[in-house]
């Protein structure tokens, strides 16, 4: 009768761990500022709109056309990159275009995963930039830790998904 006890007792101890661990996964605070989200409408290339609520964008008016999919040493327009944003993909944008060390480790990254962009954006007011819709976390050094945490909690959350690569 007492090994009866004590199974159902480490039984119903693991359970609890269990349902605690799940609990504390849910409401741990998920990495990056938030921002207020300023819409999803499209607009035609080169049209002026409203200032974005941060740097670089993570949500807005933008192109009605995404960027492909792919590491750029260039930059691309922040429009295009917002709807990249609304279909839930990570966009992880860089300040130095010659620090050839962090594009390496950036184009890594951008390539372990589908629905990952990469691109140069010397307007960055950090080195390094990572956004997802309504969301963005700033980093003044790599840190890949943090950057994969960002991208576990918010890839594929924007509003609309699209299952195809663009």
């Amino acid at each position: 009768m007492k090994r009866k006890i004590k199974a159902y007792a480490i039984i119903v101890l693991i359970i609890a761990a269990l349902f605690g661990l799940l609990y504390w996964r849910a409401t741990a605070p998920k990495p990056g500022l938030a921002f207020a989200d300023q819409g999803r409408t499209h607009i035609r290339e080169g049209a002026s709109h409203l200032e974005y609520n941060s740097n670089p964008p993570t949500s807005g008016p933008h192109y009605d056309r995404p960027a492909r999919l792919g590491f750029y040493d260039e930059e691309l327009p922040d429009e295009r990159l917002v709807h990249n944003l609304e279909h839930g993909h990570i966009w992880i944008s860089f300040r130095e275009k010659d620090d050839n060390e962090l594009k390496e480790k950036l184009r890594k990254i951008q390539a372990s995963r589908r629905k990952i962009i990469a691109t140069h954006r010397p307007k960055n007011d950090s080195a390094i930039a990572v956004a997802a819709w309504t969301r963005l976390l700033k980093l003044d050094s790599y840190d890949e830790a943090k950057i994969k945490d960002f991208i576990d909690a918010w890839y594929d959350q924007g509003p609309e998904k699209i299952m195809a690569d663009e």
